[in-house]
């Protein structure tokens, strides 16, 4: 038998029993998700689909899902509107690697003090970071402004990753996980003389792979989208990020220019894209680890 056959044996196998999982009666359920998951991605399909229509295509009547022809020249429209498109795409991803960078620290220590350590008020300091879970961040943006003018912060990059460096969310998160974690071994280093910090660095995080991707991923996502705080501390190109520049960029084009507007939107969503697609992994193993599934 050809390696080319045994294949194709194996893969109407695997497609078989694949096949065979499938119940009939959940066919109505399936058939129901899926025409939810096409209305979730109609938005996306018909973004991508005004981005590559004639700049004269984009508002016919009666609309169409699909252009009559592929045309690039809304994507080389936005690097010709003086608006530094690639600029603003530095600066989301010099924020949103900064801020993740700082969550993921402070978020793994101070879930490792929540979940380890024993200090006196350490459950009424725990209710009261969870307390600040129901405070909307856009109340605390006027403090912040007249904070960051006082010490020179404003339209700067590391201004804007400096408040989301410390997440109540990721803090909860990773004291779940941990608290999830064998003691066994922890125990065991503490007896061979090890230092709370040693176990942190030794024996916690090296257990905590999915989490840190999960929180990671979501870190990412949230500062790479993060529209209020960047519309209030930042006003010079030098320092916009990508969600407030493609508002500039609507401002300098007008309405008119509808596919290069959405061929900004498309390069602004499309690593966003990319890294859900690699990462999504981690996020289903994490949920199904920690305490955070139902």
């Amino acid at each position: 038998m050809s390696p080319t056959a045994a294949f194709d044996e194996r893969s109407i196998g695997r497609l078989l029993r694949a096949a065979s999982v499938v119940h009939w009666r959940n066919l109505p359920l399936m058939l129901l998700l899926l025409a939810g998951g096409f209305l979730m991605m109609l938005p996306f399909l018909w973004m991508l689909s005004a981005s590559f229509r004639p700049i004269g295509e984009a508002y016919q009547l009666p609309p169409s899902l699909l252009p009559t022809s592929l045309d690039l020249t809304a994507y080389s429209e936005v690097f010709k509107t003086g608006v530094p498109f690639l600029q603003m795409y530095w600066n989301s991803f010099v924020v949103a690697a900064t801020t993740t960078a700082g969550v993921l620290l402070t978020a793994s220590m101070a879930g490792f003090a929540f979940a380890r350590l024993r200090f006196p008020g350490k459950s009424v300091l725990f209710g009261a970071m969870l307390i600040g879970l129901m405070v909307p961040p856009a109340l605390t943006l006027i403090p912040i402004y007249f904070g960051y003018a006082a010490v020179g912060l404003l339209d700067t990059r590391i201004g804007l990753a400096l408040p989301a460096m410390a997440s109540t969310f990721g803090i909860y998160m990773m004291r779940q996980f941990m608290l999830g974690q064998p003691r066994e071994l922890e125990e065991a280093a503490l007896i061979d003389g090890a230092s709370y910090w040693t176990i942190f660095w030794r024996v916690s995080v090296p257990q905590l792979g999915p989490a840190l991707a999960t929180l990671g991923i979501i870190t990412f996502i949230g500062s790479w989208n993060n529209f209020v705080s960047p519309f209030v501390l930042i006003r010079s190109f030098d320092a916009m990020t990508l969600p407030v520049g493609v508002v500039a960029l609507q401002g300098v084009m007008g309405s008119a220019r509808l596919s290069v507007i959405m061929a900004a939107t498309t390069m602004a969503i499309l690593p966003l894209i990319i890294i859900f697609l690699i990462a999504q992994r981690f996020i289903i193993e994490s949920m199904t680890m920690s305490g955070l599934k139902g």
